[in-house]
């Protein structure tokens, strides 16, 4: 006879979840002194870089990972990025702490009332009825995670951990096989729109698999446009056929695909927009199609028709009962950076030269940088394998038109819009893929969010690049503002030292203050990336860009 605590360890080594990310509380003493050796806790110093140094990993690792909450104050602190990770499909089991259950109706201190705390965005919620049942919720966790592609939460009170454990089923299946083959029966009305089309465009997002939807295209000879707004790049963006980011609002959104008869959405909704902007979302006479593996997904979009598949089989089999094009479509408009590629125009890519891409002059000597200056010093040296992770709202279009997604974590961002998701994140991508350059380009009012995690970097040497482009202000809320007409309330916040804020985590750290120490900076760490074991972070001293439109 062993223990409740003791039956869930085998669940999770079986389930591969021997990594716990986790800010303890007393309600998770129980579970966690005197762990086995071959279970490995990471301390995060609150909740929100727990939750969000696990999406990071679960992404890296394309598996479910685990995060322990403390009860309300856990939970509760970990809300927001609990919704960012099942915005960005991040499959989660998170266990929520809970106080003594002999006593609970006492509602004692740490009693925690829980229930639809986290709101919908768990993908699956449970507090077991019996102690003996953890075990058997935990697996089902592991499932309901990947299936809902989100987190999934159990709830389990302190003393369940010490409760005898003689059962004999798991309520659980070992295994769960997700079929992902379709029908060319099913798959016969897109073969006749797509046949038909005279002009076919893509929009790719996160959902979607890159060799496949690779195929697709090149077999339809059309542009593919990255979904606005996305957790990851679901198109390599410096392929020929790439056209850029679609704009966010319905007015600019007409305009970029009014050339398309048929616009045919892989892993994306139908479509994530920002401001609100009357009218259709597509011209008068151009047909939507989706094909996504999310039923929220697909139940919300505003298509024509809807394929519920897994899009990488979907693809495959519909490259191959689509007949070749004899030529590429050149009809490639503008998208939210400015004029598109056309098919057959390759994007900008690292090595490029700053002519024609829309660099600013440098500024002069003792004058802050643009953040397009650092980004596109950043593009010519990243390797082709780099992670990298943004959170840098106010220079995303430059992010978006120098730093091309050469594979599919090539752009990682908080598919959500809240921000504290980079740093954590980054620090769980290098965790999980220890042999990749992971890059987090972080805006400073971001980088505050999760400063935390910038502990846990240097304390389980994570060697990252965190590089913070610095303006001392909420720069895209000003824009924001501006457009209104009106004057910001809120004060910039210039005396904040991120580099001395990193120091103090026990992570080292440069401020840059101009474009040859930059150069100076990245010419030195960023050959190092892949075998690094000491995090950086890198102040970038960056001036305000006009002109942003999101």
């Amino acid at each position: 006879m062993g223990t409740v605590r003791e039956a869930t360890f085998d669940v999770l080594r079986r389930h591969g979840l021997t990594t716990i990310f986790a800010n303890p509380g007393s309600t998770e003493v129980s579970l966690l002194t005197g762990l086995p050796d071959d279970l490995r806790f990471v301390l995060a110093l609150h909740e929100g870089s727990v939750v969000g140094m696990a999406t990071g990993f679960a992404l890296g690792r394309e598996a479910p990972a685990l995060a322990v909450l403390h009860t309300t104050a856990g939970l509760g602190n970990a809300v927001g990025a609990i919704a960012t990770a099942r915005v960005n499909r991040a499959p989660l089991v998170i266990l929520v702490g809970q106080q003594d259950r002999r006593h609970l109706a006492l509602e004692p201190f740490l009693a925690g009332r829980l229930a639809g705390l986290a709101g919908d965005y768990p993908v699956w919620t449970n507090q077991p009825v019996r102690p003996q049942d953890v075990p058997g919720a935990v697996a089902r966790a592991c499932h309901e995670a990947v299936t809902g592609r989100g987190p999934a939460l159990v709830v389990v009170p302190m003393d369940d951990w010490d409760a005898a454990w003689a059962e004999d089923v798991v309520a659980a299946p070992t295994r769960v096989v997700r079929p992902a083959g379709v029908a060319d029966a099913d798959l016969a009305p897109l073969v006749t729109l797509l046949s038909g089309a005279r002009a076919p465009a893509i929009v790719s997002g996160a959902g979607a698999d890159w060799e496949s939807l690779v195929t697709l295209a090149e077999r339809l000879g059309c542009p593919v446009f990255q979904e606005s707004f996305g957790g990851r790049a679901g198109f390599p963006q410096d392929h020929p056929q790439y056209a850029g980011v679609l704009p966010a609002d319905r007015a600019r959104l007409r305009a970029a695909l009014g050339a398309y008869d048929v616009v045919l959405a892989v892993g994306a909704p139908v479509f994530r927009q920002y401001p609100y902007v009357p009218g259709p979302l597509v011209a008068p006479g151009t047909t939507v199609v989706v094909i996504t593996d999310d039923p929220s997904e697909a139940h919300r979009s505003a298509a024509d028709l809807a394929y519920l598949a897994a899009p990488s089989a979907t693809c495959t089999r519909l490259s191959a009962l689509l007949l070749p094009t004899t030529a590429p479509n050149d009809s490639a408009t503008s998208a939210v950076e400015g004029p598109a590629p056309a098919v057959g125009a390759r994007a900008s890519t690292p090595g490029r030269g700053a002519a024609g891409i829309g660099l600013p002059p440098l500024p002069a000597a003792g004058r802050p940088l643009r953040a397009a200056h650092v980004l596109h010093e950043l593009a010519l040296r990243l390797p082709a394998d780099a992670v990298l992770v943004e959170e840098t709202p106010s220079s995303r279009p430059d992010l978006h038109r120098l730093v091309p997604a050469r594979n599919p974590l090539g752009f990682v961002s908080a598919a959500m819009g809240g921000l504290g998701f980079a740093l954590p994140a980054a620090v769980g991508l290098r965790m999980a893929l220890p042999d990749r350059p992971v890059v987090a380009v972080v805006g400073d009012g971001s980088a505050l969010y999760g400063v935390h995690a910038l502990w846990s970097a240097a304390h389980y040497r994570v060697g990252a690049l965190f590089l913070v482009l610095a303006n001392g202000r909420y720069a895209i809320m000003d824009r924001l503002a501006d457009q209104r007409g009106g004057k910001a309330p809120w004060p910039p916040f210039t005396e904040v030292d991120l580099a001395a804020l990193a120091r103090s985590l026990g992570c080292p750290a440069r401020k840059v203050d101009g474009h040859a120490e930059l150069v100076a900076a990245l010419e030195e760490v960023v050959p190092t990336l892949a075998a690094r074991e000491e995090p950086l972070l890198l102040d970038v001293n960056v001036t305000v860009d006009p002109g942003f439109q999101p």
